[in-house]
């Protein structure tokens, strides 16, 4: 059973940092075909913050563009946020997501229980 762990969130003032991490289980590193972060601010829909694509590289949502940095290590299967110059519009439940790709016709996408993260001025 794949399970995602995030850890992290909190609340911090304008301009400061946060880093998230993730942490899944229950799957083998071959399967694991990226992982990524989203968001959810209230009252809009899930959006994309980071996440790597399926050749490797980092695609990053454009209000972040800059100051957040994603990195990943497939082999442990774990991604991490650093999240640099908060503004308060990056106030959200922030969502870890997974893709397994146990065979060449099956993707599946999993997700985190999601953390809060809260910037004040």
């Amino acid at each position: 059973q794949v399970q995602l762990v995030e850890s992290g969130g909190g609340s911090v003032q304008v301009g400061g940092s946060l880093q998230l991490s993730c942490v899944a289980s229950g799957l083998i590193s071959s399967n694991n075909c990226g992982m990524g972060w989203y968001r959810q601010i209230s009252g809009k829909e899930r959006e994309l913050v980071a996440s790597f694509s399926s050749p490797g590289y980092p695609v990053y949502g454009d209000s972040v563009k800059g100051r957040f940095t994603i990195s990943q290590d497939k082999s442990k299967n774990t991604v991490a946020l650093q999240m640099n110059s908060l503004k308060t519009e990056d106030t959200a439940v922030y969502y870890c997501r997974l893709c397994v790709k146990p065979s060449p016709d099956y993707s599946r996408i999993y997700w985190g229980q999601g953390t809060q993260v809260t910037v004040s001025s």
